[in-house]
């Protein structure tokens, strides 16, 4: 028999609506699974065994009786340790973070997933308030990758990201501010979605400003589709949330991609060196794109590379999120964090201003650019995962995790969504993905070709241990 911790969220719906599954069975496997297979990983921060099990009998009764209370009723979840969750503490990774709350009130998307019946496992790890492109913290250790422990998950959402991997749950809620959701998605193996800014409504406000989303963490693009259905609910607490959307995200999905008109940027014009296994499985996905009937041109977006302009935004937000800490506290911060929190104190409001200013014209050319293109595709990442527990790749040259993310913190300066898809393995075993990227609001053409990938048997991939 199937694992029931191997199914995606619509296998297990089907499978309550028919009555072969049941929410408590689901729930139990995944808990069973991060039980086995979480110590040598530390996905989690927090696993409530008692509540979602609790959550699970009730679903299931509501199953029994034939009234589901909503999207995802009895589908187990997980929640970064960034977003709030009522009930226990968000510790963020900090040391800095206490324990007494209150932790009464959760985060809009989270909120969302509770009133459509998810069941909540436990919260997820991220680096200390989600800084870095991998995942490792003062208060919370390491993170390891999935399918191979001494490796990075990446970050910022790698916990999700392994949790998922490993099945504890198919779905996840993570965060992206510079591709957090991506980076660990290519590295673990999954799929992500980072939404066209505004869509997942957020709160409390990140201090990253508008570079930070919320976004889902999935088995496929199909579960993520419909976990935007969900999260996407709005919520008055986010002054800068977007309007409804006029159909739900499921809506075309199996639409296909013929007569897309897809631009390939391999390498940014050459400016990005790419690991040439990684060039070759984004190649393959490429051109399944275009044996499915797309219009794919090789083509870049031609901008600069807009890392100045993002470190002064992002190390100014740093430098903002740990402002109120006295001289002690801040020496229980991991260090990487307090140096770009010392460089982000020492931007002034015109370095701010012109940081602004950077993301102003790469926004007016990427809508140019979508004006020819329905989408971008490139590498998510030009490297696979790296040793876990360091921010940069030993011998890169690299200082800070910027250094290899080229493809991602460009498109959370435009707002633009952006998903990584998986599309192989390299020899030595690790996941490579490839990133769609779409214009602002296109966030429903961006699900369509990640499912298209997936429907035509691009997307999949062995799981960690080969199961």
């Amino acid at each position: 028999m199937t694992d029931l911790s191997d199914l995606t969220a619509h296998r297990l719906l089907a499978g309550y609506a028919s009555g072969d599954i049941s929410p408590v069975e689901a729930t139990r496997a995944a808990l069973d699974r991060a039980a086995r297979m979480d110590p040598g990983i530390n996905a989690f921060v927090r696993v409530d065994s008692e509540a979602a099990i609790a959550q699970a009998e009730q679903s299931e009764a509501r199953w029994q009786r034939g009234e589901p209370q909503g999207l995802l009723d009895g589908v187990p979840v997980t929640v970064k340790d960034i977003l709030l969750q009522r009930g226990g503490p968000t510790y963020r990774g900090s040391w800095t973070v206490p324990d007494d709350g209150p932790w009464d009130e959760d985060a809009p998307s989270v909120a969302r997933l509770r009133e459509h019946g998810a069941v909540f496992l436990g919260k997820t790890t991220t680096p200390e308030f989600g800084w870095k492109g991998v995942t490792d913290s003062p208060r919370h250790g390491v993170t390891g990758n999935p399918y191979d422990p001494r490796l990075t998950a990446g970050g910022s959402s790698g916990g999700s990201s392994a949790a998922v991997a490993l099945g504890a749950g198919p779905l996840s809620l993570g965060t992206d501010g510079g591709g957090s959701v991506r980076i660990p998605a290519s590295f673990c193996g999954i799929f992500a979605l980072k939404p066209t800014y505004g869509r997942v409504p957020l709160y409390p406000a990140s201090a990253f400003g508008t570079l930070a989303h919320v976004g889902p963490m999935t088995r496929d693009a199909r579960d993520a589709a419909l976990m935007m259905d969900v999260i996407s609910g709005a919520d008055a607490r986010d002054w800068s949330q977007l309007g409804p959307v006029d159909e739900g995200f499921r809506n075309g999905l199996d639409s296909g991609v013929a007569g897309l008109r897809i631009a390939y940027s391999p390498d940014f014009g050459g400016r990005v060196p790419v690991d040439p296994e990684v060039a070759g499985a984004v190649r393959r996905a490429v051109d399944r794109l275009a044996d499915l009937g797309a219009r794919v041109e090789e083509a870049d977006p031609g901008f600069a590379d807009p890392v100045e302009a993002f470190h002064v935004l992002w190390f100014s937000g740093s430098a903002r999120v740990t402002q109120h800490l006295d001289g002690k506290q801040r020496e229980m911060l991991d260090p990487g964090l307090r140096e770009i929190c010392e460089e982000g104190a020492r931007c002034s409001a015109l370095d701010y201003l012109a940081a602004v200013d950077v993301r102003m014209a790469l926004g007016r050319a990427m809508g140019i650019f979508h004006e020819t293109y329905d989408l971008l595709v490139t590498p998510t990442m030009p490297i696979t995962a790296f040793e876990a527990g360091v921010e940069v790749p030993k011998g890169s040259g690299h200082t800070r995790w910027t250094g290899w993310t080229p493809f991602t913190y460009p498109f959370n300066l435009t707002q633009q969504p952006a998903a990584s898809v998986p599309c192989g393995l390299t020899g030595d075993g690790l996941p490579v993905g490839v990133q769609l990227v779409g214009a602002r609001h296109a966030d429903r053409t961006v699900l369509r070709a990640a499912h298209a990938l997936y429907t035509s048997g691009a997307a999949e991939i062995t799981p960690p241990g080969g199961s």
